[in-house]
């Protein structure tokens, strides 16, 4: 297999594996959600709910600006700077203190429910791992 055919190869695993792990995360936010709901209360299931989808657009974010800087880099050739991708960095963050503390002052309780949501990602990136390692291999040796 020659470079330019291993490169495509290699994007459209890449792209495979994404959009599994966008799939997984819906999944396991709707199933963990509802789980929680009921055995835990609607407080709860509401807090993993928001926690759910900030974990989740924080993931759309943050392909979306890998995504950026690597076309601007590749158009270019030049290095980008760190400043815009510091500064969206601490938005992100900073969005995330004031949904925890709007949490919190509205109902304590839900804060659990919203820290759960937020390992949403990791969840899912697990999941995707345990289909790579279950499905068989295309690749012949």
């Amino acid at each position: 297999m020659d470079l330019t055919a291993m490169d495509l190869t290699s994007d459209a695993y890449s792209l495979g594996a994404l959009a599994r792990i966008r799939r997984f995360m819906i999944g396991l936010a709707l199933l963990a959600g509802i789980a929680l709901w009921f055995g835990f209360g609607g407080r709860i299931g509401l807090g993993f709910a928001l926690g759910c989808g900030v974990s989740y657009l924080n993931f759309h974010w943050l392909k979306r600006i890998v995504d950026t800087v690597t076309e601007r880099t590749v158009a270019t050739g030049i290095r980008q700077s760190g400043r815009l991708i510091v500064i969206r960095f601490l938005l992100r963050y900073g969005a995330l203190a004031v949904a925890s503390y709007g949490i919190v002052t509205v109902s304590p309780s839900s804060l659990y429910g919203f820290f759960g949501g937020l390992f949403l990602p990791a969840a899912a990136i697990l999941c995707e791992a345990a289909y790579e390692l279950c499905r068989p291999s295309t690749e012949t040796r």
